[in-house]
């Protein structure tokens, strides 16, 4: 089966303009053309799309793309080299991950400390609010 680019552009969530750059860079090679020489997309490169943007929306850059892509295209001869590039971009992303739920966690603090003051601040615009242990303190002036 065949897919219109309109089909990939509204089922993947990518623009038309970003699957026709993908096209010029190599990196979606391949792509065929309807009798009315609309690009048309099979099975396999509706896959390939999902995962270029897997890849890139967790932060591997197109150059790293486009070299995995390169490494498929020699076949089994590179299947350590692709597994070892997958591996690396999996534990920098786990990298992003700890640290955004870090982050996530500090957030949650800040929340909580705006949440126990709340009904306190508001009866009293005076109220000496503290987020404690997180640097920020703020003081109401009389």
């Amino acid at each position: 089966m065949l897919y219109s680019m309109t089909y990939v552009v509204e089922n993947l969530n990518v623009s038309a303009k970003t699957l026709r750059f993908y096209e010029e860079q190599g990196i979606l090679p391949n792509i065929s053309r309807d009798e009315k020489g609309r690009r048309v997309y099979n099975q396999q490169q509706i896959d390939w799309i999902s995962f270029i943007r897997c890849l890139k929306e967790t932060g591997m850059p197109l150059s790293k793309i486009k070299d995995y892509k390169e490494l498929y295209e020699l076949g089994n001869s590179t299947f350590l080299q692709r597994e070892e590039m997958l591996i690396q971009h999996k534990l920098e992303l786990q990298k992003k991950i700890d640290e955004s739920f870090k982050h996530m966690e500090e957030i949650n603090y800040k929340i909580a400390m705006y949440e126990l003051q709340k009904e306190e601040v508001m009866k009293n615009p005076n109220y000496n609010f503290k987020c404690h242990g997180h640097g920020l303190e703020i003081k109401t002036v009389n």
